[in-house]
């Protein structure tokens, strides 16, 4: 549980009253160790506190509420940490990740009833993003969970609700990335990695990977990357251009930050397309030159899921998970206990190459 922003994580017993109408109660089996997260603990980002924080993972559903029909206890679930209300427009044109009410009960901490599920010794603690998995047990809005096969291992589903879906869908749903295009990914954190995946299952034909780390590096060679960059000793504009003459087809920034914005934008090539997808911190700018999006037909988009459209894009990861073209399970590098959670941090902080992974 978060107390406070710039704190440690703190193992605490909780209460976690049962599920009301449309709810369910999951007992979790797998929760990743994401830089969203991680950006509320430092305060970089703000929420309700205190909060029992996770949003990517999955787990198995123990108890429903009245009016929930989509599952049934035993069943396997990951957790939609940007479903939608269902009835707005954006949710209308399947565009869930844009709907404006169930971010507003997101942002409050509570559930939908304005209440919360959780407390200690009587007060009330918050929900993060409707989920809260970095919990033995959570209980969640019945939309908030999507019934997977027994198959799929629990930890590769739970690093697919958000890693995956994102990198993978900025290239597949936002930039729509075609077979033989070139792309630059920068960042090889859960998300980047899911990117060069997906460019290679895409067909590009060139996928330049660029991070600071060599051990981020060499994964990104293993799961498809043909060309690195590693820009703690290279110019990553200079180096993409000597690589790719004229620029490559589509950026994506998938660490967050405007000066790497600046850079992707550098790097493309006339008519080329960069998408933001990493989460930046509240107040953080880029100084993006307009000119030269006028002149040089350039296009910025921003990717928030994946653009996802959870119960269409997540059989499709599924099925090219199984025929062995996105290789998920090579994105889990690290387990850990609950107990151990703030290591899990420490671990993708130290640059450590893929994802870790808290097993309650």
């Amino acid at each position: 549980m978060l107390n406070a922003p710039g704190e440690r994580l703190q193992l605490e017993q909780l209460s976690l009253s049962g599920p009301m109408a449309d709810e369910v109660r999951v007992r979790v089996s797998a929760a990743g160790a994401c830089h969203s997260d991680y950006h509320y603990m430092t305060g970089d980002l703000l929420s309700p506190l205190p909060v029992v924080l996770g949003h990517e993972g999955a787990g198995i559903v123990e108890e429903v509420g009245t009016g929930v029909s989509s599952v049934q206890p035993g069943d396997h679930v990951l957790f939609l940490w940007r479903a939608g209300c269902g009835q707005c427009e954006f949710c209308a044109k399947g565009q869930s990740a844009l709907c404006a009410p169930a971010q507003r009960i997101r942002a409050s901490g509570r559930m939908k009833d304005g209440t919360s599920r959780l407390s200690r010794d009587g007060e009330e603690v918050r929900h993060f993003l409707g989920i809260s998995c970095f919990a033995e047990e959570l209980v969640c809005a019945e939309a908030s969970v999507l019934p997977i096969p027994d198959s799929i291992p629990l930890p590769v589903a739970a690093v697919a609700s958000c890693a995956l879906v994102t990198g993978v869908g900025a290239v597949i749903n936002t930039a729509q990335v075609e077979p033989g295009a070139s792309m630059l990914v920068i960042g090889l954190g859960g998300v980047g990695l899911s990117a060069v995946m997906a460019g290679a299952t895409t067909g590009a034909s060139r996928i330049v990977a660029a991070d600071v780390s060599a051990a981020k590096l060499d994964h990104a060679v293993r799961l498809g990357a043909s060309d690195v960059i590693n820009t703690s000793g290279e110019d990553l504009i200079k180096a993409v251009r000597a690589r790719v003459p004229g620029g490559v087809d589509y950026a994506f920034d998938a660490v967050g930050r405007g000066e790497l914005l600046v850079q992707a934008l550098a790097s493309v090539r006339r008519g080329g397309t960069v998408v933001a997808v990493g989460l930046a911190t509240s107040g953080d700018r880029s100084p993006i030159d307009p000119l030269d999006l006028v002149i040089q037909e350039k296009t910025l988009k921003g990717c928030m899921y994946g653009s996802a459209r959870p119960h269409a894009d997540f059989p499709r990861l599924f099925a090219l998970y199984r025929a062995g073209r996105l290789p998920v399970d090579q994105l889990v590098t690290r387990e850990f206990a609950l107990t151990q959670v703030n290591e899990a941090f420490d671990t993708m902080l130290s640059s450590g190459a893929g994802r870790a992974v808290v097993i309650p």
